[in-house]
């Protein structure tokens, strides 16, 4: 008998046998055939590297390190990050060397705040962190190099940071940066209703607009911020009760420029306010942020009326930079100093020990010795109790940068000399014996107190009494500082009306939250779409069943 290798093929045609599959049968076969591409060796390694990393990342399970510089504008952004990665699964830490992300909220108002923020970067990628940027820094210079091949955020676009911060998980890189547009006009940016996590719970952060109507030659945030874009006042208004009604009982309104509100959307900003005093709570109060001298003119009347309302903080900050009008005429800052006397001086004759901070910038490039000794005459004048003293940085990309600078030395010598001024008087002294009422809100920094503010406020130190915090207390005055003044307990205190207990540290606000109860079950079982959803999905598993029995019986 021949054996397999001595058979031979009298015709072609004998290779096929009545039993092989007909062409009919290849061809129904045919849907179902994947292609397998080949690989080489190398490509099939990066490949299985890749597949690893894809297959062990589970969503939401992991750490992020959130870490903010500046206002509280961006303050309120990393809230709202926050809140959102956490309702998704993401855990929050402080533990940065544990976290599997750092997200970096950045400033761009001055150099030095632009140098921590590199240097944190720099810190991540030693530790092999995946990282997130965001803020104005990126904003304001998306080509920095220090900044290529990193995930980016946009100030308008934190509303999406979950995906980015999944993306980035995987691997990849995502830079978002456009604006939030409504009928062609901006506005102003991810909605007010987004889950946040509030760094103080008794305090809500609402930025009411972003960006600003000036173009200040030395200033880098419009860079990022942009055009003037103001939130309708009715979303501002639901966010204030939302925030009332977990426990907060201080609001803060922020943006870029206050005063510019509304401009772009018909509305002013002493009308917002009206609407939010409606709603906030007897013992509660708000504080308004930073307004700029042009737009706080149109409302000056109005505007101390509200300052001087119960439950608003009798306090604004409004930046001066320089008294010098030559020197405001180069930082395009659109006022003069006139215009700043009148704005403090209408407010303090209105609203009785009205409390005005204001800022400072030493050496500007065209700042002369007698530019400066006016500013010098103005703090003498007005011996402000909060007083912010910058020297001037260039920041890269504005006309100031490219101008002629001030000898280092000599923008020194100034800042010494008008924070030596601004030591030099007690703006408390007349307050000591004085009767107050405080609301108890924060820690001191030093940990032994606890810090609550007055009617103007005033920092005021308390007792650090666990049940004081959140309450409305009347305390005498037994000590003033620089800084500071402390308090003696006359009354235990209350909490705001109708205003519950504060959300737990790390808790998220607004999140979604769903109850079981007895009576929301029995209603369930109740309704007829509830059974016939349960009916198609037993159908559908049924048919599964069916169709993988008939797949392996007919195998």
């Amino acid at each position: 008998m021949p054996t397999d290798c001595e058979k031979t093929l009298d015709d072609i045609e004998d290779i096929v046998s009545v039993n092989d599959v007909t062409v009919e049968d290849r061809v129904r076969a045919k849907k179902h055939v994947v292609p397998r591409a080949r690989k080489h060796k190398k490509e099939k390694e990066t490949i299985t590297k890749d597949k690893f990393l894809a297959d062990s990342y589970i969503p939401g399970i992991q750490s992020i390190y959130v870490k903010t510089w500046g206002c509280s504008h961006n303050n309120s952004d990393s809230e709202y990050m926050a809140g959102q990665l956490a309702t998704y699964g993401f855990k929050i830490t402080e533990e940065k060397d544990e976290a599997d992300l750092w997200l970096l909220n950045s400033c761009t108002v001055k150099s030095p705040a632009e140098d921590h923020f590199r240097n944190e970067i720099n810190s991540a990628k030693k530790l092999d962190k995946s990282i997130v940027l965001a803020g104005c820094v990126p904003q304001g210079h998306q080509r920095s190099e220090y900044m290529q091949g990193l995930s980016v955020i946009g100030v308008q676009q934190i509303d999406r940071v979950v995906e980015v911060v999944e993306e980035t998980l995987k691997g990849n890189t995502v830079r978002l940066f456009s604006q939030k547009k409504q009928g062609g006009k901006k506005t102003g940016g991810a909605t007010l209703d987004l889950p946040k996590i509030r760094k103080n719970p008794l305090i809500e952060i609402i930025a009411i607009n972003t960006g600003c109507l000036n173009q200040c030659t030395y200033c880098k945030t419009k860079h990022a911020r942009g055009e003037l874009g103001s939130y309708k006042p009715q979303d501002i208004v639901d966010r204030a009760k939302q925030s009332f009604k977990e426990g907060v009982v201080e609001l803060w309104l922020t943006s870029e420029d206050l005063g510019a509100y509304g401009h772009d959307i018909g509305v002013t900003l002493p009308e917002l306010l009206w609407q939010l005093v409606k709603v906030i709570p007897e013992g509660a109060m708000m504080r308004l942020g930073m307004t700029n001298p042009p737009y706080i003119l149109e409302h000056l009347e109005e505007m101390a009326k509200i300052l001087d309302h119960p439950r608003v903080y009798s306090f604004l900050h409004v930046p001066i930079q320089s008294a010098s009008d030559s020197v405001l005429m180069d930082m395009k800052r659109e006022y003069c100093l006139a215009d700043f006397k009148q704005v403090v001086n209408t407010l303090r004759k209105g609203v009785p020990d009205v409390n005005i901070a204001t800022d400072l910038i030493c050496g500007f490039p065209t700042e002369t010795e007698e530019d400066f000794q006016e500013t010098m005459d103005l703090v003498e004048e007005y011996k402000f109790a909060s007083l912010f003293i910058n020297q001037f940085f260039p920041r890269p990309g504005t006309p100031a940068a490219k101008m002629q600078r001030v000898d280092p030395q000599h923008v020194k010598q100034r800042t010494k000399r008008v924070s030596e001024l601004f030591q030099s008087y007690q703006p408390y002294c007349h307050k000591l014996g004085q009767v107050q009422s405080v609301l108890v809100t924060e820690i001191s920094h030093d940990g032994q107190y606890y810090v609550a503010h007055n009617k103007c406020y005033d920092q005021v130190l308390v007792p650090k009494e666990e049940d004081l915090m959140g309450k409305m207390l009347e305390v005498e005055i037994i000590e003033t500082g620089k800084h500071f003044l402390k308090g003696r307990l006359l009354s235990r205190g209350k909490r705001p009306l109708d205003v519950p207990p504060p959300l737990k540290k790390g808790e998220v606000s607004g999140a979604p939250v769903v109850s079981y109860s007895e009576t929301s079950i029995t209603e369930c079982v109740s309704n007829p779409v509830f059974w016939f959803s349960i009916s198609v999905i037993v159908m559908a598993a049924l048919w599964r069943i069916f169709s993988l029995v008939m797949g392996y019986t007919g195998r």
